[in-house]
């Protein structure tokens, strides 16, 4: 961890266990060094920041590139060690952004669904599957609950699952991406049920 990224995990670990008991499991599942690919659902603006402070190791997200042009928010973007993403270039940007994280042998969250599926409708996105066959860095599933509505004294809580080992395979097709999506996604809806759901 960057010293501005250990001060920003330090202070939101402790304001989200005052305000929302937060609590978090099987953070040992995570490797401690090389690439690796955390993957989680997604309910709220919080699930960042929850993903990330139950984690012994700096998480990097993509975030998009307007954020990156507002002076102050710019400042705490880039300390925690976000990649700015242009959403115009198409998801080939993104995904080498990505790629050049893992290559450096970091960790890198991910959402599957894509955007906050507050309602669980959303379809899952195949990213995950994608940077981990050509990367060949393990996907540790998660699962975050009490996000969603966060109330004063409610808990947020965060599963960390054992790690997925996808074949790395640069021509991996549609059925392939599809195939280990769902194994994904599956393995994060068991550790949601195992917390209780949102």
């Amino acid at each position: 961890m960057t010293p501005f990224y250990r001060f920003a995990w330090t202070f939101c670990r402790i304001v989200f266990t005052l305000l929302w008991r937060f609590k978090a499991e099987g953070a040992e599942n995570l490797p401690r060094t090389g690439p690796v690919i955390v993957a989680s659902n997604h309910l709220s603006y919080l699930d960042p920041v929850a993903l990330g402070i139950g984690l012994p190791r700096m998480v990097t997200y993509l975030a998009k590139k307007e954020l990156f042009e507002i002076p102050v928010l710019s400042f705490f973007v880039r300390g925690c060690g976000a990649y700015p993403l242009d959403r115009e270039a198409g998801g080939v940007a993104a995904v080498r952004a990505a790629l050049r994280v893992l290559k450096e042998g970091r960790c890198v969250g991910i959402f599957p669904e894509g955007t906050r599926n507050r309602s669980g409708a959303a379809p899952e996105k195949g990213g995950a599957a994608f940077l981990a066959a050509l990367s060949g860095a393990p996907v540790v599933p998660a699962a975050i609950t009490g996000t969603k509505d966060a109330k004063r004294f409610s808990q947020i809580r965060v599963v960390y699952g054992k790690p997925m080992v996808i074949t790395r395979n640069r021509k991996a097709d549609g059925d392939d991406l599809e195939k280990w999506t769902a194994e994904i996604m599956r393995s994060i809806r068991v550790l949601e049920e195992s917390i209780g759901g949102n």
